[in-house]
């Protein structure tokens, strides 16, 4: 039986026994509860720990002070390694971006930066310009349709060559002239997109809700070439970015397939499935690729939500290693290490070249502790002047020592905050639930 097969069937046996479980609502009585205690197995089995073995210093290259923040993930190939930042943050600059999420909407979209300004797009997909030294809007555009809804569940932006590039909930791809916010032309598209574009070498990548992923001409718009992976009934909240290297896409899709793609003719290269079997929770049959994956110095670095996290030979396709462990966060490598916000959740720190777990930090898992009520989401990691930057649903922003996993700062912010932050020009961005944007300096 195929990997697919077996996880459809999973899927399956647990409806099957939440409509047993049910069956009270439905005008069954159900029969009295057996004796003994419950344990619960729809949370994660084991936590991880730090391998035993060569404890060397870690050593991290230099900050470097780059400039912009031009597409989610930063550049192409997703790995921003470590950034420059400003020893004693405080908040400079906060801006309203205009709608945030409620139940009708989600707010998933990553602010970007490129030529002093910073690009955001709010819940109703009104695109917005801001001066990024003091927060002042430039301009803004409604991209929605004409006789549309308010509700939103993705959509993007990337920046190339003085132009915008917008996905909306709309299946649509937008360019956008960068200065004044003019529209350029838009695209409808085969299906949505919940995720941002990648744009390298005069090409519009795009990775739709049913695992395509389309390469469309960045200059007006026509379809270059197409792959299609396999399409899932069920996926999580988001959207996930192809990674570009040199001649080679990377395509992950909500099915836990990760396709090497030519970027020229979209020539499958190789695949690999980054999911297991192992989990027994409904949730991890999820086998989504939500964060981006990353390449770096000729490897891939990706995580699953279904307990799998993997480095593959960016030519060959051969797994280098695998650790057991779900995320929905991106990696963030630098140098010889590459860290990651596991579903733990965890921060931890990872060995490169062998996968092994140097440190973990574990992370707080409840809003309310002692009532366990409010569970809290994490996204990052950031690396910024020897410090990682993680954030929760709750806007409680955290650092910690990439050396050590110690915690150095914490900063409550004015809301919760679920998407990941953005570094450019000595800068850091927040964007709350509430669809605020936030710089600290």
């Amino acid at each position: 039986m195929g990997i697919h097969k077996m996880r459809r069937l999973a899927v399956i046996l647990a409806s099957c026994g939440f409509l047993v479980a049910c069956s009270d609502w439905l005008g069954d009585t159900p029969p009295p509860p057996l004796p003994g205690k419950r344990i619960s197995i729809l949370t994660q089995s084991k936590n991880l720990e730090a391998d035993a073995g060569s404890k060397t210093p870690i050593a991290l290259p230099a900050p470097e002070n780059v400039g912009e923040w031009p597409q989610a993930g930063g550049y192409p190939p997703h790995a921003m390694h470590h950034l420059a930042l400003g020893a004693n943050l405080h908040r400079v600059w906060d801006a309203d971006l205009g709608a945030g999420g409620n139940k009708r909407r989600a707010f998933l979209t990553q602010p970007i930066v490129a030529e002093g300004k910073v690009f955001a797009m709010d819940a109703e997909s009104v695109a917005s310009a801001y001066d990024l030294k003091d927060g002042h809007r430039l301009w803004k555009s409604d991209l929605a349709p004409e006789d549309t809804g308010d509700g939103s569940y993705g959509g993007g932006l990337a920046f190339d060559d003085g132009k915008l590039f917008i996905t909306n909930q709309y299946a649509e791809l937008l360019s956008i002239n960068a200065a004044n916010g003019k529209i350029l032309w838009r695209r409808t598209l085969p299906s949505p997109v919940r995720g941002a574009p990648t744009v390298r070498a005069g090409r519009v990548l795009l990775v739709t809700v049913d695992n395509s992923t389309l390469c469309l001409s960045a200059e007006d718009g026509h379809e270059l070439w197409h792959h299609n992976g396999i399409s899932e009934m069920a996926s999580m909240l988001g959207g996930t970015s192809p990674a570009v290297d040199g001649n080679t896409v990377v395509a992950p899709y909500s099915s836990g397939e990760l396709f090497a793609l030519r970027i020229e003719n979209g020539t499958v290269q190789w695949s690999e499935v980054i999911s297991s079997l192992k989990r027994t929770d409904q949730v991890a049959t999820l086998t989504d690729i939500r964060g981006l994956p990353v390449v770096d110095r000729g490897r891939v670095f990706a995580a699953g939500n279904s307990d799998i996290f993997a480095a593959i030979d960016l030519r060959t396709g051969r797994r280098i290693w695998d650790k057991e462990v779900g995320s929905i966060q991106t990696p963030w490598v630098a140098g010889d290490f590459i860290y990651l916000v596991t579903n733990g959740p965890e921060l931890a720190c990872f060995e490169t070249e062998t996968g092994q777990v140097r440190w973990v930090k574990p992370l707080d898992r409840w809003e309310d502790p002692e009532a366990k009520s409010g569970r809290l989401v994490w996204t990052g990691p950031v690396l910024a002047s020897d410090r990682l930057i993680v954030v929760s649903s709750a806007g409680n922003a955290v650092s910690f020592s990439p050396y050590t996993g110690e915690m150095l700062s914490q900063e409550q912010l004015p809301d919760g905050v679920t998407i990941p932050p953005v570094v450019a020009a000595q800068t850091l961005l927040f964007v709350t639930k509430e669809g605020e944007l936030i710089a600290y300096r």
